[in-house]
């Protein structure tokens, strides 16, 4: 009996030998019980440290909050798949879709015409369309105010007198903004101070935030001017210029999220960052619609700037306090960018 027993046993064993390993059963997105979150990013990579990366982590924390049952993202590689992978997510029934960047713009707002019954964050995307679609959230931010406030920090922290911009292109309204409000930011406090602002207009959208070696070149040639403050605008492309700045020794900020964190290379010499609170505005978004009060059209988030830092003694306590002062102005509207929304 005992061998019999035996037998069976090493049976089942090679029989489970053979058979093919079972995957986890993916999650039942029809289902009212599961919620599920998809983002597809821009060509600007999940793991850009900046724009993608920062809307993933939103994503993230509605589940690490209990919002999201499953989340997922694509990244896209061509922009001729913008609407096929957000039709991956919808044609599997996920309950929100989130779209990064302006150049998804009307990929996006034709999907929530086609799934109505999907919701969908479009960050840093302006819906014009009259009326605007119920199912779709553009999640915009005040750029020229976060640029404005680094842009005064550059002129009250420079020795030389010169500082510089490195953007991607200004075809992208909210990256025109940065680079103007930083521009303006600098006149506030100081009109004799020269800046320098560079777009990267002279690629396709493919590339123009995924050039790291154009953003270093660009700061590069801008501190042999004599730029001593180099505030990077535009992705990789811009963490090229930071990373630059770093290490010629001069001030490097940063754009979107607090780049102390995600640039470890720059963070000795990172002053600052121009920031829009993207991770709590994608979050807060998701979880309008698992509560069913998605409020469709445009929606504002929040936007500063980030600590100093290793650089905190750096700083001199007149230029703190002048910072906390156009930060509240911003805010009550006693101070303007006078930055136009698109470039003109």
């Amino acid at each position: 009996m005992l061998k019999k027993l035996y037998f069976v046993l090493a049976l089942v064993m090679v029989l489970a030998l053979a058979l093919p390993a079972c995957a986890p059963a993916a999650a039942d997105c029809a289902s009212e019980s599961v919620f599920c979150v998809g983002l597809v990013t821009d060509v600007g990579k999940i793991d850009d440290k900046s724009f993608n990366q920062s809307a993933w982590e939103g994503v993230q924390k509605s589940k690490e909050d209990g919002v999201a049952d499953q989340v997922q993202y694509i990244e896209t590689t061509d922009s001729k798949d913008y609407d096929k992978n957000i039709a991956t997510f919808a044609d599997e029934n996920y309950d929100v879709i989130v779209t990064v960047g302006f150049a998804l713009a009307e990929a996006t707002l034709a999907a929530a015409d086609k799934y109505p019954n999907t919701d969908f964050i479009g960050v840093d995307q302006f819906i014009e369309a009259d009326p605007a679609p119920t199912n779709m959230t553009g999640l915009n931010f005040p750029e020229d105010n976060a640029g404005f406030l680094v842009g005064a920090l550059a002129a009250m922290m420079t020795d030389t007198g010169k500082i510089g911009s490195v953007c991607g292109t200004d075809a992208v309204p909210p990256v025109w903004r940065f680079g103007e409000g930083y521009r303006a930011g600098a006149a506030y406090v100081d009109p004799d101070v020269e800046v320098f602002v560079v777009y990267h207009n002279d690629v396709g959208f493919d590339k123009t935030f995924v050039d790291p070696e154009w953003g270093a070149a660009t700061a590069n040639s801008m501190i042999d001017q004599g730029a001593d403050v180099i505030f990077g605008a535009g992705g990789k492309t811009g963490n090229g210029a930071i990373t630059a700045a770093a290490q010629r020794g001069v001030y490097g900020i940063g754009v979107d999220t607090d780049q102390y964190y995600t640039l470890p290379e720059a963070a000795p010499r990172m002053l600052s960052s121009a920031m829009k609170l993207i991770v709590p505005g994608v979050s807060d978004l998701i979880k309008t619609s698992a509560d069913g009060n998605f409020p469709g059209g445009n929606y504002y988030g929040d936007a500063g700037y980030a600590p100093y830092h290793d650089l905190e003694n750096d700083v001199p306590a007149e230029v703190k306090s002048k910072m906390e002062e156009i930060a509240a102005g911003l805010l009550d509207g006693s101070i303007k960018t006078n930055v136009p929304p698109v470039k003109p």
